[in-house]
């Protein structure tokens, strides 16, 4: 290759990696304005609900609109199942799989509530990697968040990192079983959405490096938990992830 086609490819290439830059960070700039707008409008909320609720309790008596934001937190904790969905409810389609548009619908599919703002109680990240015929496919971003309702499953993507949020008002096992089910995505013990195991293809998955048997829905999302799920033939050149570097704080 000549030194012009050399600097014009490394120039190329350049601008291809700072331009990935560009489209992270906004990214990130993109979920901090909505984790801060829906910290906000949970803020907006209580506020007016304590005005409204004391007008209200003034003329009647009755209890204040704080029992009745404590009423809806208590409410919101009660919606966080204490038995995980473990059977996937997805689509058997072809990758890439995009984040659903019908976020809540895929939420309460999943059993889990929409919240006004991140759970504290239990604040934990597990990582997902997917890959088919030795390639990786993009875990989205926003599953699990709805920006235009304001509102965030207690199990969440921010972006496309395979970061999993669990973000929850109480403690409670979280699944893989739901992580799929908001994604939309099927996903058996021989098939992940539209992709069957035979003519030569398989599935595999691994948590912490470790095969794993049964059914994959079940697995649980623990903290720092490697999940990859591989599928393609055996000749497929893949390295299986046996552990993920979160970001300093995660």
């Amino acid at each position: 290759m000549s030194s012009d086609k050399k600097s014009k490819a490394a120039t190329e290439d350049r601008h291809a990696r700072l331009a990935a830059i560009r489209r992270q960070a906004e990214r990130e700039q993109a979920r901090r304005r909505l984790i801060r707008r829906i910290g906000i409008a949970a803020g907006v909320l209580v506020l007016t609900g304590g005005v409204v609720g004391g007008a209200i309790a003034a003329h009647s008596g009755g209890k204040s609109s704080s029992a009745s934001a404590a009423a809806t937190k208590t409410d919101s904790v009660k919606n966080i199942p204490t038995a995980a969905l473990t059977q996937v409810k997805g689509a058997a389609t072809s990758p890439p799989w995009a984040a659903p548009a019908d976020v809540a619908t895929r939420v309460e599919t999943a059993g889990l509530p929409m919240l006004g703002a991140e759970g504290q109680v239990e604040h934990i990240h597990a990582h997902l990697d997917v890959i088919v015929n030795g390639k990786a496919v993009t875990v989205p971003a926003l599953i699990g968040i709805d920006e235009a309702g304001q509102q965030i499953s207690p199990l969440h993507t921010h972006d496309t990192s395979g970061v999993i949020h669990i973000e929850s008002p109480k403690q409670a096992d979280f699944t893989l079983g739901q992580v799929m089910t908001e994604w939309n995505v099927a996903l058996t013990k021989d098939s992940i959405g539209g992709l069957k195991a035979g003519n030569g293809n398989e599935l595999h998955v691994y948590v912490n490096g470790t095969e794993q048997s049964g059914n994959p829905g079940a697995i649980k999302l623990a903290a720092h938990r490697e999940i990859a799920v591989v599928y393609g033939k055996a000749s497929d050149k893949v390295t299986v992830p046996s552990s993920y570097e979160f970001p300093s704080g995660e």
